[in-house]
């Protein structure tokens, strides 16, 4: 178990750096590779005509689909499990982090207040990187089609932010602040991996995760709590999954 910043060994440090290494390279390093791989090609072909699915049915039977989407949910949050599991082995609990009892106004309040903070704007960034051919297109996702298709795609939201703001935020920052690495230099390497597993979506949503990133990882720095964090990205998940597939047939300028 690893002590206090200032009582790391060199082979505790390297430790550390090797098992930084390892949890990115099975989780967003290795999501980021293959956005920027997915970018290159849409700039090649054209990125402007290219389109996103958002949640893309994955089989034409609908229990195997509703089994391939339920792997994905657990995979999301046994990457955050693994995290904090991390962590608590090297002595630091779950509540060193930001994940210690639910409180209704600095974590829910506030998540859906980083939410208003974060949605908006970057809803109106993605539309002008549209404009300028500089994103995919979203293919919204069909609620439609079967029963489970709404509350699966809700759940995926709060695996999505649970993994991420606890392997990105929580798990990143945390070590990288053992290792005595400048907080405002851990918060740029936090939020340039945000936005790189994003790119498949083209680079205004890269972009506007890049955003999201530092404005996420500078409220956890200030206030160490994750609670929040992570409601706020289950409510934009949310609205971007579901509110969108609802609302994109609607509304013209969302399409």
């Amino acid at each position: 178990m690893t002590g206090p910043e200032h009582d790391l060994t060199d082979p505790q440090r390297r430790a550390l750096r090797i098992e930084i290494a390892v949890v990115l390279a099975v989780t967003f390093a290795l999501s980021a590779y293959t956005a920027l791989l997915s970018l290159i090609e849409g700039v090649l072909l054209g990125l402007s005509g290219q389109t996103v699915a958002l949640n893309p049915q994955r089989s034409s039977f609908s229990l195997i689909d509703l089994g391939f989407n339920l792997a994905s949910l657990f995979q999301l949050l046994a990457w955050g499990a693994l995290a904090i599991y991390l962590l608590w082995r090297s002595g630091i609990g779950p509540a060193q982090v930001g994940l210690g009892r639910i409180r209704w106004r600095p974590d829910v309040l506030g998540g859906i207040g980083l939410a208003l903070l974060i949605g908006v704007p970057g809803l109106a960034l993605y539309q002008i990187a549209r404009i300028l051919g500089a994103n995919a297109s979203v293919e919204p996702a069909e609620l439609n089609d079967t029963w489970w298709r709404i509350p699966v795609l809700l759940l995926l939201s709060f695996g999505n932010g649970w993994a991420e703001e606890v392997i990105v935020v929580g798990f990143l920052l945390t070590r990288l602040r053992q290792l005595r690495v400048n907080p405002w230099v851990a918060l740029a390497i936090s939020s340039l991996l945000r936005g790189a597993y994003h790119l498949y979506q083209g680079f205004g949503a890269g972009l506007g995760n890049l955003a999201m990133g530092l404005v996420f990882g500078y409220a956890w720095q200030r206030t160490g709590r994750l609670w929040p964090l992570i409601i706020a990205h289950t409510v934009i998940d949310a609205v971007a999954f579901v509110g969108y597939s609802l609302l994109a047939g609607r509304l013209g300028w969302l399409q």
